[in-house]
């Protein structure tokens, strides 16, 4: 809910301290409250280009961001402002302002690359601001680019004889889209006297230049870069806002004070984003929530601090350990919860307690499964073995039969035990009496109702521990001959033999119902698994046609230009992805 987000500014979220990288603790405790998926926008570009300006029109606000009035770069590190998206209800924006690019008090790129790269991760819109016109100097501005693959791996151990500098089909995956803003832009949008789009002249400052020399390659290497790794591409043009003089007060000025043109440049870009902006989403069809994105900067930073390269692998199963667990622990609580409110023991019956245990187990795994992903081998759902919160139950469910029962004998019997204790049965004839009373009460406490499944076991041992005193009464009554004592003893002893023998068979009976409630409890694991799989599956197909179908247009592109060597590259890893799509869609779930 839009009530969560209590930002009435933006905050830093990755702080740059020295050239080291370190996220802060009070922005990830803001991130980590909100629940709703993510828009994340992410803006870089040389300082002093008015990258926080576009930022704070995108929050609805004059001020916010700062813009700084000198040359000294304002935004150190990576800046955070979280508000409810205009145009997706449910949904946040996410803004992030980075520190300006080639800041000369900086000394060395490095720091430079690792804001860069980091933008890309985090962001599903990755908008480069820049001055003037797309030259070669705004190109080798732009050289970060082709760092990515240096500074950025999509998986934790690459296929064997896999190039992963070279095939960019992993980075287009999950690449954002990319936002070319030009400031301050003063030509005439046209090419060999056509007049273009803003679309059509970024297509058209994107075009390779056919050679082989060093500075052809040089020419096109970031060029190639964009057009590779990034799904999806976009520019803007604006004029400049006002007088060079009133820059300063930009932020102070009302729109009447702009340049109309520049206004609605704005105005164009920012419906642009509100409206075509993704939501951020990992492999596999997960979207980004708050947590999500914590996580996400927590293992990129770590990464970066620690001198490895961020990899979108294992952040991604960096997440999924926590989701997991806790999918684990939210799926356990619902199964108690529900178990707790429809179980009144002691149940009837053994069966009674397992239809309830099959029917929350169900609704158990499939909260696991909505709030879980990438569960590699299934050992978090093997986690979630409710066998033993059912055998608990199972034993509550003895113990509170065998309490009801033990005080239903108490109740129905101590009168008997009284009057035994009185003699009213040590007396000729007293016997029979004795057995017609017995069998009275024995009636009675069958009649009881949800004395649970220890109903026969606690009266039959009940029973053995009085068999000395019937048997006292037997011998004292004078009216019963020697031979009908001993016939009476033997029947005794027949029906104690046939209640044991009762109580053997329902035994048996419990241990089989277990054994069934243990396979259906499997198959119930199994059928939400293969399930779980096959969508699983269609996500990937949906993602590698997605991937094939950005490279097929690219290709095609190429071919069109006349890049044949850079073709044929693209057409290997076209046929790489076809392969594994293949085997994919061959591929049955055992």
């Amino acid at each position: 809910m839009a009530s969560e987000i209590h930002m009435t500014g933006p905050m830093c979220l990755i702080e740059n301290t020295n050239g080291r990288l370190m996220a802060n603790p009070e922005a990830l405790k803001i991130l980590s409250a909100i629940t709703q998926p993510m828009v994340v926008v992410a803006i870089v570009g040389l300082y002093r280009t008015g990258k926080s300006y576009l930022m704070n029109k995108l929050a609805g606000k004059k001020k916010g961001f700062s813009l700084g009035s000198t040359v000294q770069s304002h935004t150190k590190g990576i800046w955070m402002w979280c508000v409810p998206h205009p145009k997706k209800p449910g949904h946040i924006l996410v803004l992030l302002d980075t520190e300006g690019l080639g800041d000369v008090e900086k000394g060395d790129n490095q720091n430079d690359s690792w804001i860069f790269a980091l933008a890309v991760l985090l962001s599903s819109t990755f908008v480069y601001n820049s001055i003037g016109t797309i030259n070669q100097q705004a190109m080798d501005q732009l050289y970060y680019v082709t760092e990515l693959t240096h500074r950025i791996r999509s998986k934790s151990s690459p296929d064997e004889n896999e190039n992963e500098v070279e095939d960019s089909a992993d980075f287009v995956s999950f690449f954002p889209d990319f936002v070319w803003t030009l400031r301050d832009f003063s030509l005439d949008l046209e090419a060999d006297g056509q007049p273009l789009t803003p679309d059509e002249y970024l297509t058209y400052s994107l075009k390779l230049k056919k050679g082989t020399s060093q500075k052809d390659e040089t020419f096109n290497l970031p060029r190639l870069c964009i057009r590779k790794f990034f799904p999806k591409k976009k520019c803007f043009v604006f004029d400049r806002p006002v007088h060079r003089r009133k820059l300063a007060q930009l932020e102070k000025l009302q729109d009447e004070e702009l340049d109309p043109e520049f206004v609605q440049q704005v105005a164009d870009f920012c419906s642009y984003i509100f409206s075509n902006s993704k939501t951020k989403t990992l492999s596999g069809g997960i979207q980004v929530n708050g947590p999500r994105l914590e996580s996400l900067v927590l293992t990129y930073v770590n990464a970066i601090s620690s001198g490895d390269l961020p990899c979108m692998e294992n952040a991604v199963l960096a997440l999924a350990q926590i989701e997991n667990s806790a999918a684990v622990q939210k799926a356990i609580a619902h199964y108690e919860q529900q178990m707790g409110q429809k179980v009144q023991l002691p149940t009837e019956t053994l069966q009674e307690l397992l239809d309830l245990h099959r029917d929350s187990e169900r609704e158990a795994i499939e909260v696991f499964i909505r709030s879980s992903f990438k569960d590699v081998d299934h050992l978090f759902q093997k986690e979630l073995a409710l066998e033993k919160k059912r055998d608990d139950f199972c034993k509550q469910n003895q113990e509170a039969s065998s309490d009801r029962c033990s005080a239903l004998l108490q109740v129905i019997f101590s009168p008997l035990e009284e009057e035994v204790k009185a003699g009213i049965y040590s007396k000729p004839g007293g016997y029979r009496l004795f057995v017609q009373k017995l069998q009275d009460l024995k009636k009675k406490y069958y009649e009881e109702p949800r004395k649970g499944i220890q109903a026969e076991e606690i009266l039959q041992t009940y029973l053995k521990s009085k068999e000395s005193m019937t048997d006292a009464i037997l011998q004292t009554d004078q009216t019963l001959t020697e031979k009908e004592k001993e016939i009476e003893v033997e029947r005794v002893k027949a029906e104690s033999a046939q209640a044991s023998a009762k109580m053997l068979q329902e035994m048996q009976r419990k241990n089989e119902q277990m054994m069934e409630q243990k396979e259906r409890s499997y198959q119930e694991h199994l059928k939400q698994l293969t399930e779980k799989m096959e969508n699983d599956r269609v996500q990937l197909l949906k993602e590698q046609e997605r991937t094939l179908a950005l490279k097929l247009q690219e290709q095609e592109q190429l071919l069109k230009e006349g890049f044949q060597k850079e073709s044929r590259i693209m057409k290997n890893e076209i046929q790489d992805l076809q392969t594994k799509m293949r085997r994919r869609k061959a591929c049955t779930i055992s």
